[in-house]
């Protein structure tokens, strides 16, 4: 489909609008990960409606040191992978249309939840992402606005601003896209060379050995709620052989949540990438609640994030996945 290229506010306002208007936000250097919330953009708006891409690179979310200058900008490229997704327009404006001052002197502070984890490696990022999240919500005017959930604690703080601050605006995650390796796709994985790839594989690797072991788990828990502690059930258990599968359910029932032992799971990978040629070097590894990326205590049911950033060689990567914990009986 043919997409428009648009670099201020008033040629998008001046559009005309029948239907849904669904954005996606990026920083450029479109792959398959931004293809897809394009793709759902597009379901979510209906024929009727439009699709708006902004590509544009914050510089309030960069750091002493990282990487502002060397962000990869491929507005050409951008514009057909949007085009082929399902995008009407990509709004991509100058550093003077979105901050016609300068730097704001007022900007939206992510609060203590945005000290955490990603907050604390990268004193102010929240504070520069919120900022330019809520210029770009009011320049382009959506009803709904797609993130993906590989970037898990801004999409978190995202949608704990709409709803704080009332923004009229619907926040939709979309599942993380991965590679066939099992790499969650950035923009920053281009900077990898083969080796520097091969140990950042530890921390999707990490994630997944945390689920196996938590669904190990899960599954224990629900057989010991299935398996009443009765001397006559284990006298029957034991007549056919499956007493010691019993005895295990009951004594995972009796355990203490898994918390722990996701954790120890997922570490023990990381602590094997530490050793390879080259090391990955561990930010942090953490299991939070979504509310307010806390760690979780051993009680926590429901939805918790695990999550992951390392740096290999001189590219720092994020990563996280979802677990359910359930009540235990």
């Amino acid at each position: 489909m043919t997409t428009t290229l648009l670099r201020t506010a008033a040629e998008l306002h001046a559009r005309v609008r029948t239907g849904r208007r669904a954005v996606v936000m990026t920083m450029g250097a479109l792959h398959e990960g931004h293809a897809t919330l394009i793709r759902t953009a597009r379901r979510i708006a209906g024929p009727d409606g439009e699709v708006v891409v902004t590509v544009f690179v914050n510089p309030l979310q960069f750091g002493a040191g990282e990487d502002l200058d060397r962000y990869p900008r491929t507005l050409d490229a951008d514009l057909e992978v949007a085009g082929r997704a399902g995008a009407d327009v990509v709004f991509a404006p100058a550093v003077d249309e979105v901050y016609p001052g300068g730097e704001p002197q007022v900007r939206i502070t992510a609060g203590p939840m945005g000290e955490r984890l990603e907050g604390a490696s990268r004193p102010g990022h929240f504070d520069g992402m919120l900022t330019v999240v809520a210029k770009l919500l009011h320049l382009t005017r959506p009803d709904v606005a797609l993130y993906g959930q590989k970037d898990a604690q801004q999409l978190a703080l995202i949608r704990r601003m709409v709803r704080d601050l009332n923004f009229d605006v619907e926040i939709v995650g979309v599942p993380t896209v991965r590679e066939e390796d099992g790499l969650a796709l950035s923009s920053r994985n281009r900077y990898l060379s083969p080796k520097e790839r091969r140990t950042a594989l530890a921390l999707s690797q990490a994630l997944f050995a945390g689920a196996d072991r938590h669904a190990a788990q899960e599954a224990l828990r629900a057989r010991a709620r299935e398996v009443p502690a009765t001397r006559a059930r284990a006298e029957a258990l034991s007549a056919i052989g499956e007493s010691r599968a019993a005895a295990d359910a009951h004594a995972v029932a009796k355990a203490a949540p898994g918390s722990a032992a996701v954790r120890a799971a997922a570490r023990l990978v990381l602590d094997e990438a530490a050793r390879l040629t080259p090391p990955l070097e561990l930010d942090y590894l953490a299991l939070v609640d979504p509310d307010d990326f806390t760690e979780i205590g051993d009680d926590f049911t429901g939805e918790a994030v695990l999550a992951v950033a390392a740096r290999v060689g001189a590219t720092r990567l994020i990563d996280n996945i979802t677990l359910t914990f359930g009540a235990a009986s």
